[in-house]
């Protein structure tokens, strides 16, 4: 008997370029010190642009989704300009035509995780006003525990649940492309993949991705679900394959 598709047909999910954030932390949970928190303290997380490294690494992943997946049905952003800007410059790769014919929306349920008043801190200053944050996290773990006024991982794959619903019952057939953030890319994996809390934690280095890097589900007919292809895929490692390519 014939089954309607209720999935995508492809779900491709990357993770933003390089932003001035992740220059200035250089891979820690806080700011290393009060030099590099300088730069960017102040600056409210949605209003984050990328770098001009970041902006390379979107273009040519731009480059690789457009010759490795074509044409997109709609481009989804978490509306943080970071997200944005790296969604604009992956879409240069595709002509004017071409963009005509592809939806470009914005959900707030794929935004960064809120790391609540840690924000801005540096690690001296999180051990200093908050020095039983260390204890509490190693208590309940990284999936539940909340940090100070701000949300869990687990409140984050609850959101992107139901953001994923949302494209099962209005995306069916078509083709997505996500532009997001590493946490929520990783909440994507956490329900697509049905893993549980203790999984999350447990695969935590496995699932994590470079700035650009992708995550691909396809559509198998058979089992009636979005399977995982690959992970982690970041193109602009491979830049120096680049050849032309962009907008004409």
């Amino acid at each position: 008997m014939f089954q309607a598709v209720e999935r995508p047909s492809l779900l491709v999910i990357v993770r933003h370029a390089e932003s001035e954030r992740n220059a200035a932390k250089k891979g820690n949970v806080y700011f290393p010190d009060e030099e590099s928190a300088a730069c960017v303290r102040g600056v409210p997380d949605h209003e984050v642009p990328i770098t001009t490294h970041g902006v390379q690494q979107a273009e040519i992943t731009g480059v690789h989704i457009r010759r490795q997946f074509g044409m997109f049905d709609v481009v989804y952003d978490s509306g943080y300009l970071r997200t944005q800007q790296t969604r604009d410059e992956i879409l240069k790769a595709y002509t004017l035509e071409e963009l005509k014919d592809m939806k470009l929306r914005t959900s707030d349920l794929i935004r960064e995780r809120d790391t609540g008043y840690t924000y801005d801190m540096t690690t001296a200053e999180v051990d200093t006003y908050f020095p039983w944050l260390r204890v509490y996290w190693k208590e309940f773990g990284y999936f539940y525990a909340r940090p100070p006024g701000g949300e869990s991982q687990s409140d984050v794959c609850e959101r992107v649940y139901r953001f994923i619903g949302t494209l099962f019952s209005i995306r069916a057939g078509q083709k997505v492309l996500v532009v997001t953030h590493g946490g929520t890319a990783r909440a994507f994996r956490y329900n697509l993949e049905r893993w549980t809390g203790r999984m999350y934690v447990e695969k935590l280095k496995e699932a994590e991705l470079k700035n650009c890097g992708c995550i691909v589900y396809v559509y198998n007919p058979v089992t009636g679900r979005l399977e995982f292809q690959e992970h982690g895929t970041a193109y602009w490692e491979r830049g120096s394959e680049i050849c032309g390519g962009g907008r004409s």
